[in-house]
């Protein structure tokens, strides 16, 4: 579509500039009712195969916006007509915070590959509410609200951010992720530690329920997103957060972005977390052992390195029910959301899965 003729332009900015110019296009563009019937014509793709029910939320599509775009949820009203199945909004952290000194985002075109080192910034959790709170109800597609700390705030008080975030955005969401894997928060990822993490979505899930009781309507499903940087034992330890009669995670988002930096790409010498075409291989890896440590039981949004419809359905075999894309956007623009609902029915067909659900975790 029209994304070939503006990419020269975007990618002549400063990275964060082209990024803020993108969400100011679509924040107008969620106020243009007959614009926005328009794109989402163009780009809205309907399948059977590709349909959902998952923690009670249905899902028309897999693939989902990752956080990390729409940080402050300004452009949550327009996004749904690009064609995607699902938002996650964030991450939000309590309060305002500036995050890290720019520049803090790097792109490296011939790889398809994206340095950042943002380190959350937002405009905090009562601003959020209040422009989820102004959005169409009910909303075309569920809404996920990715949640993390502000960076003053010590870690043995990090469990007080998650909860005061969430007791401002309850109302707004269908489901929370617990995001304490982001690499530009001095110490976040810490967090994942064993005998910290229990603690942690022990005090989010009983913040839940009581919110839920408060609210009357059902606790939201919690979500974990884990670093791909985690041992295999580690995976073991966090996959049985959600396994037993009393489980921490109703599911997990599989992954961030990650520290390490492929031998073959020498250019990424910036620090930050590496996102792109680089990280797909290593996020499939989690995936697929947290899809055989929950026995297929558990569902997984896959993220990272998703830049095809190849891509995108090397992930669901591997174990992931949803999807989550950033960096491929970039590079591709909404089209890449297109191009992957068009060919994923064709992909399961071709090995004949009638539906993804079928295809889920059959190489795992």
């Amino acid at each position: 579509m029209i994304y070939p003729l503006l990419r020269p332009l975007l990618f002549s900015l400063e990275t964060e500039q082209a990024h803020q110019l993108s969400i100011l296009a679509l924040e107008t563009l969620g106020r243009m009712p007959r614009s926005l019937n328009a794109v989402a014509g163009h780009f809205s793709v309907s399948h059977p195969a590709l349909k959902q029910n998952l923690w009670g939320l249905e899902f028309a599509n897999p693939v989902g916006l990752a956080a990390g775009y729409d940080k402050d949820a300004r452009a949550a009203a327009a996004l749904p007509a690009l064609g995607f199945g699902f938002l996650e909004i964030g991450t939000v952290t309590p309060l305002p915070q500036s995050g890290n000194p720019r520049p803090r985002v790097f792109r490296y075109p011939s790889s398809q590959a994206v340095i950042n080192r943002m380190g959350f910034p937002g405009e905090g959790a009562a601003a959020v509410a209040q422009r989820l709170a102004a959005l169409q109800q009910p909303h075309p597609v569920p809404i996920g609200i990715n949640l993390g700390k502000n960076k003053d705030t010590p870690l043995e008080r990090a469990a007080e951010d998650y909860v005061s975030a969430l007791e401002n955005l309850f109302p707004y969401g269908n489901y929370l992720t617990v995001n304490v894997s982001s690499p530009n928060t001095p110490g976040l990822r810490l967090l994942q530690a064993a005998d910290t993490l229990p603690e942690l979505l022990a005090t989010v899930a009983a913040a839940n329920r009581r919110l839920a009781a408060v609210h009357q309507r059902p606790p939201l499903p919690v979500l974990l997103k884990i670093a791909p940087d985690l041992s295999p034992e580690d995976i073991t330890l966090i996959a049985k957060l959600a396994l037993g009669d009393a489980p921490l995670v109703d599911g997990f988002i599989a992954t961030n972005t990650t520290i390490a930096r492929p031998p073959e790409h020498p250019e990424y010498t910036e620090t930050g977390g590496l996102s792109g075409a680089p990280l797909r291989q290593l996020a499939t890896v989690v995936i697929a052992q947290l899809y055989r440590e929950c026995n297929g039981t558990v569902p997984i949004i896959g993220a990272g390195g998703i830049t095809s419809a190849a891509d995108a359905y090397e992930k669901i075999r591997a174990g992931a029910s949803l999807l989550q894309i950033y960096t491929g956007l970039v590079f591709q623009g909404p089209e890449l959301i297109r191009d992957i609902l068009l060919k994923l029915p064709e992909l399961c067909q071709k090995d004949g899965y009638s539906h993804i659900r079928a295809a889920c975790g059959t190489r795992a």
